[in-house]
């Protein structure tokens, strides 16, 4: 069932994606931070001395959470569009053969690869009449 797989494969990367970022926008915020508590330019640079200036690390980080929020937010809806584009599959109108990557496939061979679905194989009334007149009644 490849395509179970593939839905949590796809899940799996999506959460990779948001820890990732948010994990780099809480060391960007801890650097902040670090800095205005230990003055990070005045002990590696020799820059002058500042004072810890509380106001401006709350609005630095502020600003810096709603770039992450913004920043997931983004990430999300760009993932549910590649998802979305994802779910088109190219059909032939005329065999309805599915096309994946360079190849065609029967659309049977298809389905029974990404699914659990078996065929059985049947014709509906208007095929019978269409292709058997004379030959078969389907009210029999």
């Amino acid at each position: 069932m490849k395509h179970c797989h593939t839905m949590i494969t796809k899940r799996h990367i999506k959460t990779q994606i948001a820890i990732f970022a948010s994990v780099a926008f809480f060391i960007v915020i801890s650097l902040i931070w670090l800095d205005e508590i230990f003055d990070i330019p005045h002990y590696l640079f020799g820059a002058e001395k500042t004072p810890i200036n509380w106001i401006e690390s709350l609005f630095e980080s502020s600003m810096i959470i709603i770039l992450w929020i913004s920043s997931i937010v983004f990430i999300n809806q760009f993932l549910n569009r590649i998802k979305y584009l994802e779910g088109f599959l190219p059909v032939c109108s005329f065999c309805k053969k599915i096309r994946i990557g360079d190849q065609w496939v029967p659309i049977e061979k298809y389905i029974s690869e990404h699914s659990e679905t078996q065929f059985s194989h049947s014709f509906c009334p208007e095929c019978a009449e269409k292709h058997y007149k004379g030959f078969f009644n389907p009210d029999d």
